[in-house]
């Protein structure tokens, strides 16, 4: 991974990668540049099979706060070119969501528009007791449908109330994305990194193999047309972890009662 990153602040520590939004004083909204470093960070680190858990989260006070308009040129280009940037921006969604790596979006103080489609992409969300989240770009006569949000939102927090946060763009606060299940944790804010840290460690705590084709198999579950597709993918996937020698290292150590020595990258 590279070490010339100027949105992002990029550290290795162990099989944790931590990534941090690093515009605090545009709230880390998203400029072209921090678009394109994003981009590169997802494409090394799915090349990556030590790197095991990517942690993302904001500098300074906030997550995310969306695409930064000063820099976008919204509506100042052809359809083609706008388009293409368009696309640029969303592809990220898709390659979050795609990744090898579990991704965990901790989430403080604002993650609006661009900034909210990252957390819903990431595959946990722990949030801040200062987090407000919101889809805002149909406050500023765009759709709110924009970013992979449609496609996420309503599969992890169901259809009504999907429907009223994208309509009306309302803010979500961190008790209330709790209780409907949009985030899977609520801590004090001091305690943000400790609850990611300890998330993280119990993840890479499993095999390689196994933790990615659990990602793997969630990811085309969400979308198979039934529950012999899903069974399907469940089935290659368990014979593929029978195959791998990590496989018998943790029978050995389950029944040794100790932890496992994992080594299959």
């Amino acid at each position: 991974m590279s070490d010339s990153y100027q949105t992002l602040e990029v550290e290795r520590e162990g099989a944790l990668v931590w990534c941090t939004l690093n515009r605090p004083e545009s709230f880390n909204a998203m400029n072209p540049r921090l678009v394109d470093e994003l981009h590169a960070l997802l494409d090394a680190l799915a090349a990556d099979p030590g790197a095991r858990v990517l942690l993302l989260r904001g500098a300074g006070k906030h997550f995310c706060a969306g695409l930064d308009l000063k820099e976008s040129g919204a509506g100042g280009s052809g359809v083609s070119a706008g388009l293409r940037s368009q696309r640029h921006i969303s592809e990220l969604a898709r390659k979050l969501h795609a990744l090898p790596q579990p991704v965990i979006a901790l989430v403080h103080g604002a993650a609006c528009g661009g900034g909210f489609a990252l957390a819903l992409a990431s595959d946990v969300r722990i949030a801040a007791e200062s987090a407000r989240m919101n889809a805002a770009f149909i406050r500023i006569g765009l759709s709110a449908c924009d970013v992979g949000v449609s496609y996420f939102l309503p599969r992890i927090i169901g259809l009504s109330l999907a429907s009223e946060l994208l309509l009306t763009g309302n803010f979500i606060d961190a008790q209330r994305s709790l209780a409907c299940g949009l985030v899977s944790d609520v801590v004090p804010d001091a305690e943000l990194e400790r609850a990611g840290r300890e998330l993280a460690e119990a993840m890479v705590r499993n095999s390689p193999l196994g933790l990615r084709l659990t990602k793997e198999g969630l990811r085309h579950a969400l979308d198979a047309g039934s529950l012999e597709a899903a069974i399907a993918i469940e089935d290659r996937n368990q014979i593929l972890c029978t195959r791998s020698p990590d496989l018998a290292e943790g029978v050995r150590a389950f029944l040794e009662k100790r932890d496992p020595k994992y080594q299959d990258l």
